[in-house]
């Protein structure tokens, strides 16, 4: 009988590990990637992508799964988007994705480490980010940086003058909590 009560005190004194799933604001939430060229700069950016978080019962976020197809991203210069699936050889590799190994809040910060998987290739990354909570929604934004060649992908060219070897990426993601 004692034995029981300790189990059933340990039990009730025992946080939740429940973590609740939650999917990102379709139309609110946009991924951008950014090359730069010593002749200008691209920018191109999704809104068609699919981020689900989990959260504990203090609403801070436990893991994160982000995938996107590369065909969605538009630059507003439809040739430079098709010479940038072709770099990135979309038809084999059509998405991008990014599995959180761990997540660490402190505050509004986060600290994101897990593996990003492009072109084929998957490699670890870390990042920071912040998050805002107003009005019953939560924005997280930050940025990542990655070198093209840890990805296998040739940098592209202009006038024979390759991009700068880092692809920039930013994100702002609105969650319904």
């Amino acid at each position: 009988m004692l034995n029981f009560l300790l189990i059933g005190l340990l039990f009730i004194a025992t946080p939740s590990r429940d973590a609740k799933k939650i999917s990102a604001i379709k139309g609110e939430s946009w991924i951008k990637y950014s090359l730069s060229h010593p002749l200008h700069k691209v920018d191109a950016i999704t809104k068609e992508f699919i981020c689900d978080v989990e959260i504990n019962d203090a609403k801070e976020i436990q893991s994160v799964k982000v995938s996107a197809d590369v065909m969605t991203f538009d630059s507003g210069n439809s040739n430079r988007d098709s010479h940038a699936m072709e770099v990135i050889d979309a038809f084999t590799y059509p998405e991008v994705s990014f599995i959180s190994d761990a997540v660490s809040t402190n505050g509004n910060d986060l600290n994101v480490s897990g593996k990003l998987s492009f072109h084929g290739v998957t490699k670890p990354v870390s990042f920071s980010a912040k998050a805002q909570s107003q009005n019953g929604k939560t924005t997280v934004e930050g940025k990542i940086t990655v070198k093209l060649e840890d990805f296998k992908v040739e940098r592209p060219k202009l006038a024979l003058i390759p991009t700068d070897e880092f692809l920039y990426i930013s994100f702002v993601v609105v969650f319904p909590f």
